[in-house]
């Protein structure tokens, strides 16, 4: 009987997928619960397991654009498995006779490689007079010009030689310019690879967002020494107490979270002609993955300490880069976090994650000068930026959110911890 497996529906508003790769080939023998493809949705990519056990027979190719529900495979589940030891030995007669026929084999090659080798003869030097004509022939590059060449990263080809026979001499070579219209002697190959699913939507998110919102944004610097001080005081004891780094993501979440009750439009979206607002910070954070970047939520983050916020960033971060994460984990969020400054970005202007109405651009921690208390120190500084849509946020609501997350990073122990270190890291 052939079992007929349909695409499943990864999450609510998905209609289709695309067939990223298939882990099996057209007549295989799966077993049930076998992953046998990759599929990549507008969101993640998941792996399609085996309904039963069979020979599969493959109905879509990979790159392919497959509805929810439609057919990709068949599975005949009445297949019996390969048995294993169907390539057995065999009887003692037959290995004597390959013996017999190897050894058979070996002398003649040896014979014929011998009469070979007497047939090879030593091919003859070229005579003077070729000589002479080769090194006088047309477009020829004496050895000081094809030094000179060498340094300009030119070829003979591309000039023209005025010695004896059309050579080309010294002179010439000194005197060629390359042509910046010509391709030099490197590579310049190309190679095409199609998008996957969720790289394209990704693109027509972005394009959305920077076609149809009024996105704006508005930087600051933060003074990073109060949580430097903080980490290198109790990251080592937080870690063996709880088994996660005491790391910068818990100090910008709960900062963000403070200062979106502060400013609840910052916490809000557009939904046609109606602003919705929520009371709850589910906060996304961009995670690089295999596939691209992902945003996992970490759901109702205000209620959250630094142990849990830590633990729900590396668990999320880990299920992302593993390909592991779900639709569901990456549904919904109010506002995001992304931190850039992994791969050194000094500044950018993050886009809004639609249809959240603003998002936090994390930077690269530098040393700068800075004023403190009356006088210049050098201090570990990071710029942050907030991209918001001024359709709903005001200047007001945004720079003072910004300032807000500011002040609770560089003032931790009073507006993060309530003056209470040890209870706050729950050391």
């Amino acid at each position: 009987m052939a079992l007929e497996m349909k695409v499943p529906s990864p999450g609510e508003s998905i209609t289709e997928v695309e067939i990223a790769q298939w882990l099996v080939e057209d007549g295989d023998y799966v077993t049930k619960d076998q992953a046998i493809a990759e599929v990549d949705s507008d969101k993640a990519t998941l792996e399609l397991p085996a309904e039963a056990s069979g020979i599969i027979t493959l109905k879509a190719e990979e790159g392919d654009a497959v509805a929810v529900g439609q057919v990709v495979c068949l599975i005949d589940t009445e297949a019996k498995a390969p048995d294993s030891s169907s390539a057995g030995d065999e009887g003692g007669s037959g290995n004597a006779a390959k013996d017999v026929d190897a050894q058979r084999d070996k002398t003649e090659n040896t014979s014929d490689s011998k009469k070979a080798e007497a047939k090879i003869e030593t091919p003859s030097k070229p005579t003077t007079p070729v000589q002479k004509q080769d090194t006088y022939a047309k477009g020829v590059a004496s050895p000081a010009a094809r030094k000179v060449l060498a340094e300009k990263d030119m070829d003979a080809s591309q000039i023209s030689g005025t010695g004896r026979d059309g050579r080309i001499t010294k002179e010439d070579a000194i005197k060629a310019k390359p042509s910046m219209g010509t391709p030099g002697a490197g590579r310049r190959g190309e190679s095409r690879k199609k998008l996957s699913m969720l790289r394209r939507k990704v693109a027509e998110r972005l394009v959305l967002v920077k076609n149809e919102t009024a996105m704006l944004t508005t930087f600051n610097e933060v003074d990073m020494q109060p949580i430097f001080d903080l980490r290198s005081k109790y990251k080592e004891t937080f870690k063996e107490r709880h088994g996660v780094s005491l790391g910068f993501m818990s100090f910008f979440t709960l900062a963000c979270v403070k200062a979106l009750q502060e400013f609840p439009a910052v916490n809000s979206m557009i939904d046609g002609k109606e602003m919705i607002s929520y009371d709850f910070q589910d906060i996304s954070i961009a995670v690089s993955g295999p596939k691209g970047l992902m945003v996992p939520v970490i759901r109702n983050a205000e209620n959250l300490s630094f142990r849990g916020v830590e633990t729900e960033v590396k668990r999320l971060a880990i299920r992302a880069r593993e390909g592991q994460i779900t639709v569901d984990e990456m549904t919904g969020g109010t506002f995001t976090i992304t931190n850039g400054g992994v791969f050194g970005s000094m500044l950018s202007t993050p886009i809004i994650n639609p249809p959240q109405s603003a998002i936090l651009g994390m930077h690269n921690i530098v040393e700068r000068p800075i004023v403190r208390d009356g006088g210049i120190v050098v201090a570990p500084i990071m710029y942050v930026a907030l991209s918001y849509d001024h359709r709903i946020i005001d200047g007001k609501e945004s720079v003072g959110f910004l300032v807000a997350v500011k002040e609770a990073l560089e003032n931790p122990e009073e507006l993060l911890m309530n003056n209470d270190v040890k209870r706050a890291l729950e050391l």
